[in-house]
């Protein structure tokens, strides 16, 4: 039996533990100790850091605009995430149940395609030429339909922004979501399905119980990069409140930006790179909760393979 050769395997593992520890680690470790204290500019050194312990995290939840920031990626993970998990699903069932019929690869590559173009381009796309008042899609649809009141509405207008900005995010969503769930079904043996289809059970049947109990690791998964993509929503409400914070778009992201960097012209003169700090921390618990919730709830006990 041949020896481990301790040199060369330190010798091979030196570069990327430096890495971890250096892009990861150390930026971690160093955004969880700020976070307890006053510091203004993410480049202070330690010497200028004025202890608050808890401080930042009472401010932040005393202070409006966050927990509405909150609110928001609330309602983007619950009914965003249910309209993308619902149509992201019956897409990777329609697209599975004949893997090797005509259009297959091409409806593939259209549903996924908006996750290939940048958010920006994506956002932009849909503030000028889907929401338009004057010439944007909904406009002439609705025209066409001889809706008129509905297509005189402002899809931007302060009541209705949010909806809007959810709508055209998930949009570029279901796409990423699908191929998640097209992986976890192709890899469900047929002799389940035809089992099932020779004891008489229909199509939903199948889907129930075939489907769904063998795709619990998949659902757990994608429910994670849901939360993920939720709490790092940031680019979104930026394209659709460009000069100032909005009640409507406003994400912790958005607003974490605003302290570190003091970009907006609402944003307070004085910057807060510790409360910044804080929201970090936040987001990152809120994840960790999330993922333990759903190993909890759904059980990993797909079907061996």
């Amino acid at each position: 039996m041949l020896k481990p050769n301790k040199p060369v395997i330190i010798t091979f593992l030196a570069p990327a533990v430096i890495c971890y520890v250096l892009v990861f680690l150390y930026p971690t470790l160093r955004t969880l100790v700020m976070s307890f204290f006053k510091v203004e500019s993410v480049s202070d050194p330690v010497s200028k850091w004025v202890f608050t312990g808890f401080g930042n995290y009472l401010k932040l939840f005393g202070t409006p605009i966050f927990r509405q920031s909150l609110k928001n990626i609330g309602r983007i993970w619950f009914a965003g995430g249910c309209g993308v998990m619902f149509l992201a699903l019956l897409f990777a069932v329609i697209l599975t149940n004949n893997p090797g019929g005509r259009g297959v690869k091409f409806f593939r590559s259209v549903i996924y395609l908006p996750n290939v173009v940048s958010a920006v381009a994506m956002g932009t796309m849909w503030i000028n030429y889907v929401y338009n008042s004057d010439y944007g899609l909904l406009h002439n649809v609705f025209a066409f339909l001889k809706l008129e009141g509905a297509s005189r509405t402002l899809w931007t207008a302060p009541g209705n922004l949010f909806w809007s900005m959810l709508a055209a995010y998930c949009f570029g969503m279901v796409g990423y979501h699908m191929l998640i769930f097209m992986s976890g079904i192709e890899q469900i043996p047929r002799d389940y399905y035809e089992a099932a289809y020779l004891s008489g059970a229909n199509g939903l049947q199948r889907f129930i119980y075939v489907t769904i109990p063998n795709m619990r690791g998949v659902i757990r998964t994608n429910i994670v990069m849901w939360t993920v993509f939720t709490v790092g929503f940031f680019v979104w409400g930026q394209l659709f409140s460009p000069v100032n914070l909005s009640n409507d778009t406003v994400a912790p992201m958005n607003y974490m930006y605003e302290l570190v960097f003091g970009a907006s012209s609402s944003a307070a003169t004085a910057r807060d790179s510790g409360a910044g700090a804080a929201i970090g921390v936040i987001l990152a618990l809120i994840v960790v909760a999330v993922f333990f919730a759903t190993s909890l709830i759904v059980k990993n006990d797909d079907a061996e393979l």
